[in-house]
């Protein structure tokens, strides 16, 4: 396979720094939960019915790590099947992770302290809407609409990634206020990473996906008509 250049090395290995805390920590929970050691704090919740929060964490870690492969153009372009192959199964991943998280956040018994009403509802509809992106996205990739299913996926995996940047908000609230957020304050910083990162996703659409317009066209827009002498 052909050595990705340098600059896409940097992104793929920022994306995984970057998810380390809720990827690598899920996984740490999955083999408490299959038998090993306790190595984060225990959840009574996952303790109690663990099926879903594994599905959720397995899931997530494929459509996080696996999806950032995606937005590579070495592998999109130079490994068109590779790139078709990891898609499938990242589509599949993506509905995963979004179909566990809404049924743990309808099922699971969260104290007011760590899931009010805002945050529920924020959940379960940002839930729908990566399941709606990724079915949205393989229409629009059949349809050969290139752009569509690039932003599609591209939010669909902004809506992912909250989980961290959720870990670098709480991280931050804790150096400089030495505790955790609980209620509606918490319930905000979760919401406002979700947007924080559809924003992004949205200027790297426009900025990075969006077709360029044929310069002799742009011209010829930029150039006012002359009508006579």
């Amino acid at each position: 396979m052909k050595v990705l250049r340098k600059s896409e090395w940097a992104i793929l290995l920022f994306i995984v720094a970057y998810s380390f805390l809720p990827a690598f920590g899920g996984l740490f929970r999955v083999l408490e939960l299959a038998g090993g050691p306790a190595i984060i704090p225990a959840n009574q919740r996952a303790s109690a019915m663990p099926f879903p929060i594994i599905l959720h964490i397995l899931s997530s870690f494929l459509f996080l790590l696996l999806g950032a492969t995606q937005f590579l153009p070495s592998i999109r372009q130079t490994h068109p099947t590779a790139h078709r192959v990891f898609g499938r199964i990242v589509a599949v991943a993506g509905c995963l992770s979004a179909g566990s998280g809404m049924w743990m956040t309808h099922f699971y018994d969260f104290p007011a302290s760590l899931q009010g009403s805002l945050l529920y509802w924020v959940r379960i509809t940002l839930g729908l809407l990566v399941i709606a992106f990724i079915l949205w996205a393989v229409l629009s990739i059949r349809s050969c609409n290139i752009f569509q299913h690039s932003a599609l996926m591209l939010r669909a995996y902004a809506i992912g990634q909250g989980a961290s940047t959720q870990a670098f908000i709480g991280i931050g609230w804790m150096i400089l206020y030495g505790t955790e957020a609980t209620g509606p304050l918490r319930d905000a910083q979760l919401v406002s990473a979700w947007a924080i990162n559809l924003l992004i996703a949205e200027a790297l659409i426009w900025a990075t996906l969006a077709p360029k317009q044929p310069a002799a066209a742009r011209n010829l827009q930029e150039k006012p008509l002359r009508v006579g002498h």
